[in-house]
């Protein structure tokens, strides 16, 4: 079950896909579902069992083709950062610095809520203040529900679905400031999309191909399997003490072969085309402005 928002006249409307087809919830309900993806995710299983049921009615008079839609970022607007994980494949971490640099606990970052974008969006350049854009591949976990001091026996209850995330990255501020925030947060740095892929339909988020090239060339090409931290262990050691919520979105890091990791480095420059396709979920395509 893949869920997305889209641009319908002018208006970010979220919807379900079906068919090559894109249905929105509200239309397709009579009114009783709503507009945006973050009141859609706060419905939880609702949600689902009213999709199940709309899936066996005629939808023609509500459907939209895919191919004639823009699509948006899922969730065009978080309520607040999304949390990221620094590190988390072994590789990354070696490629960035030595063995010494695996980290021994998940280290957290978050990006502003004003870098997202969606898929096939330009990513702006940025170049007044930055000579070393880069992208980070990430698979990013949706929250479904409330809660806090979750133990990782029950982090996949909190879990609504994955997307697809790039985290891109200003390497000269963030190597300046030390902290992090500045150099992830330059606006429309962080795609995101094309969908948001219901946790039923992914057997084990710790084994997906992840993958992603530049211009065509492969970067990166690794395994969920590949996490240092798994998915339970960050949603439980985030929810200690801290409130995890509906919509909430976490990156859960990028595998080795960011364009830092190269000599010399492969910095992102204009007009360069980013894909990046996780298994089960798609493909996430931006250029560089």
């Amino acid at each position: 079950m893949k869920f997305a928002t889209a641009i319908v006249n002018q208006e970010p409307v979220a919807g379900f896909i079906q068919s090559e087809r894109f249905i929105p919830f509200f239309d397709a309900s009579n009114g009783k579902l709503p507009k945006t993806m973050l009141e859609a995710i706060e419905l939880g299983d609702q949600l689902i069992q009213a999709v199940n049921d709309l899936r066996k009615t005629n939808l023609d008079d509500v459907s939209i083709p895919l191919n004639s839609v823009k699509l948006a970022a899922p969730i065009p607007r978080p309520r607040k950062n999304i949390f990221c994980v620094g590190k988390n494949y072994a590789a990354h971490a070696i490629e960035l610095g030595s063995e010494a640099d695996i980290p021994k606990a998940p280290i957290f970052f978050s990006k502003t809520p004003t870098t997202v974008i969606g898929p096939d969006e330009k990513i702006p350049r940025h170049e007044k203040v930055t000579n070393a854009l880069d992208y980070e591949g990430e698979l990013a976990v949706i929250i479904g529900k409330t809660g806090s001091a979750i133990s990782e026996e029950e982090a996949f209850d909190y879990v609504f679905g994955y997307t697809i995330l790039n985290d891109v990255t200003a390497r000269d501020l963030q190597e300046k400031h030390i902290q992090y925030l500045l150099g992830k947060s330059l606006d429309g740095t962080c795609p995101m999309g094309p969908y948001i892929v219901h946790k039923s339909q992914i057997a084990n988020p710790h084994e997906l191909t992840i993958e992603t090239k530049v211009n065509g060339e492969v970067r990166q090409n690794a395994s969920t399997k590949q996490m240092i931290f798994n998915i339970p262990t960050l949603i439980s050691i985030l929810s200690q003490g801290m409130t995890l919520e509906a919509g909430d979105i976490i990156a859960t890091g990028t595998p080795a072969g960011v364009g830092m990791g190269f000599q010399p480095p492969k910095y992102l420059q204009p007009g360069d085309k980013v894909e990046i396709s996780i298994e089960g979920i798609g493909t996430l395509t931006n250029t560089i402005e």
